[in-house]
């Protein structure tokens, strides 16, 4: 039953985008585009539908919706792979989420990005452009993927000049001295099937050293000299052959092998991402990536472990019954560190949620410590790109949340100094403090309390009305953990037994 209630919770998608709350309609949408309407059909309920086998189908929804939600102007040809609109903005706010958090510093409000292998649908500088008023590099190799790509910006002035595509030259040296003519480089754009069969690696750069690839170029030869990104992004190639690709009975997004394999997966392309990430470090604050399978990212945080980044953050992207995961990286020193609460000082402290169940964001947690503090009366201003929420307290309201949520503080400890407790009468001062949310890892959330800079408390304020919080918490995301254990004394053997037999059984059954 466990599973299967997992499987039925309902999953959210990223807050703030547009679908959010408002699914796609196709029975508006039919009624609006004649075109869109001959692939909505409706079922037996009276529900409308599309089927997500039909490439057409798919490809025409995408159409209409950037166009009627968008006021973007798009196609793509036969073949090539259609990006469905609301999972790609879901990839575009996590990223926005990633520049407004105060973990990388920023250097101004211009943000440039650097979408890998942006294809024929050109969708991430699309959206990025017309959604936040981004910047964007879209590389590509090839020929059709970079024609509609350029073609998909024309169409569109009002951000034409936002975007910039870019075509990735096939210049490596070959490993293969028998091969090599000596030169030291080949030209191998125009031998695609040469470039992708052999081991191969790029020319040396500014820094003298190679790197080895099995394919073209990502960023290494790509990035141009002194260019600075805020971020790259990427929907690498999930599979290793086209096989594998057309797995899923469900869909029909089509795609090109340039666009669907890769050999060794996604793990290897996106370890290339990470291995050009070495080289090129601060050339941008952000690494990112989508992934297709969440058994890859302990594969891949651990290459990032490996390397020395500084920080490392997963989200999961949903959309209907589709989930993917984005992974993030940088090299710049983060501004403030995380401190876990073992070694967490008197103005900041942290507490993790972990196993928090998949219908809870860090977005839910947030309006929970919003309104835990609402409660008592004090003042609360919620950032949600941010993730945080700042709260300024008068000592009253201080008293109000310890009093109504700690059973171990007596009326007579409030004014009385020489108890050794909390003394709130002595002062009138307001507490100004903020409480961020992190996601570590899926599942796991981190919440974090801090004094406002500058700010000092009473000894132990904040660490008091902190563990309450903590508490609340645990107690609205995790009902049915049990608040107790039962202490059984070790010298009654028959308890021994029950219990020894209990486990032994519970062993054999799984």
């Amino acid at each position: 039953m466990g599973k299967k209630r997992r499987r039925e919770e309902k999953r959210s998608i990223h807050p703030r985008n547009k679908y959010s709350d408002n699914p796609p309609d196709f029975a508006l949408l039919a009624s609006l585009y004649p075109s869109f309407q001959s692939y909505v059909f409706y079922s037996p309920q009276g529900k409308p539908r599309i089927d997500w086998k039909d490439f057409n189908a798919t490809r025409e929804l995408t159409r209409v919706l950037l166009l009627h939600d968008h006021s973007l102007t798009w196609w793509i040809p036969d073949g090539q792979l259609c990006p469905t609109v609301p999972n790609r903005s879901n990839y575009i706010h996590w990223i926005e989420d990633l520049l407004s958090s105060d973990t990388i510093p920023r250097e101004d409000n211009v943000v440039k990005g650097f979408d890998i292998g942006t294809g024929a649908n050109c969708i991430y500088p699309l959206l990025g452009a017309s959604l936040l008023g981004w910047s964007f590099v879209g590389t590509d190799v090839t020929d059709v993927a970079l024609e509609w790509a350029e073609r998909n910006v024309k169409n569109n002035p009002q951000i034409s000049e936002l975007i910039e595509i870019r075509k990735v030259d096939f210049e490596v040296k070959l490993i293969d001295q028998n091969i090599n003519n000596g030169e030291g480089c080949l030209d191998m754009s125009s031998n695609t099937e040469l470039s992708t069969s052999l081991s191969v690696e790029l020319c040396s750069g500014e820094n003298g050293e190679n790197k080895n690839y099995h394919g073209p170029p990502i960023l290494l030869g790509v990035v141009k000299a002194g260019e600075k990104f805020d971020f790259c992004m990427c929907n690498p190639p999930f599979f290793e052959t086209m096989e594998e690709s057309g797995l899923n009975p469900n869909t029909s997004c089509g795609g090109t092998p340039a666009e669907m394999v890769c050999p060794g997966g996604e793990q290897a392309f996106i370890s290339r991402i990470i291995q050009d990430s070495v080289q090129l470090k601060q050339s941008f604050r952000w690494y990112t990536s989508m992934v297709g399978k969440k058994s890859s990212l302990k594969s891949l945080i651990a290459k990032l472990r490996e390397v020395g980044v500084t920080v490392v953050k997963t989200t999961e992207f949903v959309q209907g019954q589709t989930c993917r995961w984005g992974i993030a990286w940088s090299f710049v020193p983060p501004t403030k560190k995380i401190i876990s609460s073992h070694v967490a000082s008197k103005n900041v402290l942290t507490f993790m949620l972990e196993g928090i169940q998949r219908q809870f964001s860090a977005f839910h947690v947030l309006q929970s410590v919003e309104s835990f503090f609402q409660a008592s009366g004090a003042s609360c201003k919620s950032n949600a790109a941010s993730f945080h929420v700042d709260i300024c307290a008068a000592m009253s309201h201080c008293k109000e949340i310890l009093k109504n949520n700690s059973s171990t503080l007596k009326e007579t400890e409030w004014d009385d100094e020489s108890s050794g407790s909390l003394c709130l009468s002595s002062t009138s001062d307001d507490l100004h403090f903020r409480i961020t949310v992190f996601e570590q890892i899926p599942g796991t959330l981190l919440v974090r309390g801090s004094l406002k800079p500058g700010e000092s408390s009473l000894p132990g304020l904040l660490s008091s009305i902190f563990q309450q919080l903590e508490d609340a918490l645990r107690k609205e995301f995790f009902p049915e953990k049990p608040d107790s254990l039962v202490m059984v004394d070790p010298t009654d053997a028959l308890a021994f037994r029950l219990i020894t037999n209990f486990a032994i059984g519970i062993l054999v059954i799984f």
